[in-house]
């Protein structure tokens, strides 16, 4: 195979939660267990850091792995889901995986893996674990796909595990309560590893203290600190919070880690990463931005910013995946904008008109479009310099005009 026809094996042959939503998802973790055996269990020969959460991870993920790196550490980073290139998902130092490494990899394991009914998600995983086994990282970065508990990536060990806060989202997976979702989230805290928590939700802290204790282990409240990001978002300041705690438990555990490259990590996140869809201007004028929130707690956050943020219009390139709590985040989006209403391009993508339906019934008021590429070439046509075109509801929204 090349590496498209690897691709191609890859997202159509197998069940990919992203695209076609809740068959994908896996309800125990004994597919990824057995296929690990198979390739003489990679995740045992690295150090990692585990991180879940509702809002943030990613962003955590990639600035905490560029301090990692300013300290002159070899660093794995996994995240999921990818916005261009599936290879952004696995890296080393910023680096994706060479196309050689999956075709490889893919090849030699697709026949075993299939015999185990392996998911799209558990198969990346295994990639992931054995690339950065092979190329001998320090320490792997590792982001969890979805809750905590039933996650492929739970199969880790790690000296560190961070929640970054707990929001509603994939309520038909997770749990109708944050209590629930909590209580997925927090099954990644393992016996005697220490756990950083990003936000201090009062109603979630006796859930969190009643695992560590059952797990013998510590859990500390991101504090606030005084860093700065060059990634843009405000919403930032919540995960450089949880970075700097995260990075602080570090050193106490004897990580070389100076206070030069906490600084200096945090202001190169995008260049020792790659990472992009945060916050992301893609234009000055008008100003374009976009932003890979999804649920209703990460979009309250980017309008709110978006308020604060000096336009003349508002336009809003908007589209959204079927499983998500619609007619809730069309309450809290602002009425007073033009709308263009999308269908991003996979299986669970809303109709656009159907969108549309639902948010003439809610006050909100746009057209349709056939494409995202096309609703946003239609808005910054009619743009003015002094407007402001805002392109998000989905990451793969977003995927779509970076």
């Amino acid at each position: 195979m090349n590496y498209q026809e690897t691709l191609d094996y890859l997202f159509k042959r197998l069940p990919i939660y992203q695209r076609v939503g809740k068959i994908a998802y896996k309800y125990n973790i004994g597919n990824i267990i057995t296929a690990s055996r198979k390739i003489h269990n990679p995740h045992l020969k690295f150090k990692s850091i585990h991180i879940a959460g509702t809002n943030g991870k990613g962003s955590v993920c990639h600035m905490l792995s560029s301090i990692l790196q300013e300290a002159k550490y070899k660093v794995g980073l996994y995240t999921s889901p990818h916005l261009k290139d599936f290879r952004e998902r696995i890296k080393i130092n910023g680096e994706m995986i060479p196309e050689k490494e999956v075709i490889n990899f893919v090849s030699k394991n697709k026949i075993s893996f299939e015999n185990i009914n392996l998911s799209f998600f558990e198969f990346t995983v295994a990639l992931a674990f054995n690339y950065f086994a092979m190329h001998k990282v320090d320490v792997a970065i590792i982001e969890t796909g979805l809750g905590g508990r039933l996650d492929s990536t739970n199969i880790i060990h790690p000296d560190l595990s961070v929640i970054t806060n707990i929001g509603l989202d994939h309520t038909n997976l997770l749990g109708n309560t944050i209590e629930k979702i909590a209580k997925e989230k927090g099954g990644i805290i393992k016996e005697g590893t220490p756990v950083i928590i990003g936000r201090k939700q009062k109603e979630l802290t006796k859930i969190f203290q009643i695992i560590c204790d059952n797990k013998n282990t510590t859990i500390k409240y991101a504090n606030s600190y005084d860093y700065i990001s060059d990634l843009q978002g405000n919403y930032q300041k919540e995960n450089i919070n949880t970075v700097i705690s995260a990075t602080i438990e570090l050193k106490e555990q004897g990580w070389r880690i100076t206070e030069n490259n906490i600084k200096t990590g945090l202001l190169n996140t995008i260049k020792n990463t790659g990472i992009f869809g945060r916050w992301q201007i893609l234009g000055k004028k008008p100003l374009v931005i976009c932003d890979t929130a999804h649920n209703e707690d990460g979009i309250k956050q980017v309008f709110k910013q978006i308020q604060e943020t000096p336009y003349k219009t508002l336009h809003i390139v908007f589209g959204i995946v079927d499983e998500k709590k619609i007619n809730n985040i069309l309450k809290i989006i602002p009425k007073n904008a033009i709308y263009y209403f999308c269908k991003p391009a996979v299986i669970r993508g809303v109709n656009e008109k159907k969108l549309q339906q639902k948010a003439h019934k809610n006050g909100i008021i746009g057209n349709t479009y056939p494409s995202v590429k096309k609703a946003f070439s239609t808005a910054k046509r009619k743009a003015k310099y002094e407007d402001l075109i805002f392109i998000g509801g989905s990451t793969f929204v977003v995927a779509e005009v970076i």
